[in-house]
């Protein structure tokens, strides 16, 4: 008697089963923790008002990516060169919770370190053992990294704003100076305070000292411009990063990767004119100072 043909069920289990013995299971498609129409607020300095203003920045990288996967968010940037966590504290509801975003990521830390005395100290330690002065008159109170960040993140909790804390990419590109060492605490901090309210991160900073050993090219910047602002390779590495953070797999990376060649291709277009532009005012100034005066009577 020929036996009844199995089930697709009992198949597909017997089929599970041989696979796992040879040491690995089929692949499961990653949850996007964004879902379909939700707005994302970007809160951090000069790195992220460049991720929206240039046409291939980390947050327009991040919305064509998120898109290209099926989900298409609304990006509420808030940005601000030159912004330590003390100052994006003092305007978090009027750049970001005003907006009503169901997410945030927080970016935050370069300038915090790389502006030295008018930095904003890591923590009630550092800012007894240095000296540490406002900018100018309207700056808040500098409080520390640790508390500002910790307020920022309870803010945004009680307001029902989900939070990603991304940490800071690097100050320069020689990983050994010192304000990458004295930046390493921040970071920690940073890593410390996601796992202790179980908050989504980011490491980009530890993505960005991988690349850059990879990449074994000493005094040469080659994920940014002047070792701290991104170029385009830069920002593809932030916006991979903080993709990968929120949940998409390495197939959905690769489809958002896909989807950046026309904003890279627009941003160089862009950057061509901008650099024509200065060349051509450039030669008019040089032609005008090089221009006879005419005699007077």
């Amino acid at each position: 008697m020929i036996p009844p043909p199995a089930s697709f069920a009992g198949r597909f289990a017997r089929l599970a089963f041989a696979v796992s013995l040879l040491g690995f299971t089929p692949p499961v498609s990653a949850e996007i923790i964004v879902k379909d129409g939700e707005r994302i607020g970007f809160l951090g300095d000069s790195i992220t008002a460049g991720g929206w203003g240039n046409q291939a920045g980390y947050v327009k990288l991040i919305v064509a990516g998120f898109a290209a996967n099926g989900v298409n968010i609304d990006a509420a940037p808030a940005g601000i060169g030159g912004h330590k966590s003390n100052q994006m504290l003092a305007r978090l509801y009027r750049d970001v919770l005003s907006k009503k975003p169901q997410w945030m990521t927080l970016s935050c830390g370069v300038n915090d370190v790389a502006q030295g005395k008018f930095g904003v100290p890591l923590d009630d330690a550092q800012a007894a053992a240095m000296v540490y002065e406002k900018r100018s008159a309207n700056e808040p109170e500098k409080g520390t990294f640790q508390t500002n960040i910790a307020r920022i993140v309870e803010q945004a909790q009680a307001a029902g704003v989900k939070v990603m804390l991304l940490t800071a990419t690097v100050i320069r590109e020689d990983l050994a100076n010192d304000s990458n060492q004295e930046l390493a605490a921040y970071n920690d901090y940073l890593r410390q305070l996601a796992k202790e309210k179980q908050l989504p991160l980011a490491d980009l900073n530890a993505l960005f000292q991988e690349r850059i050993k990879a990449a074994n090219q000493p005094g040469k910047n080659v994920f940014t411009t002047d070792g701290v602002h991104m170029n385009t390779e830069g920002y593809k590495l932030m916006a991979t990063g903080v993709l990968q953070a929120f949940g998409l797999d390495a197939q959905q990376i690769k489809r958002a990767q896909a989807a950046w060649a026309p904003l890279v291709v627009q941003a160089m277009e862009n950057a061509k004119k901008v650099a024509e532009a200065k060349a051509r005012i450039s030669a008019e100034k040089a032609a005008a100072s090089a221009a006879p005066v005419p005699l007077t009577k």
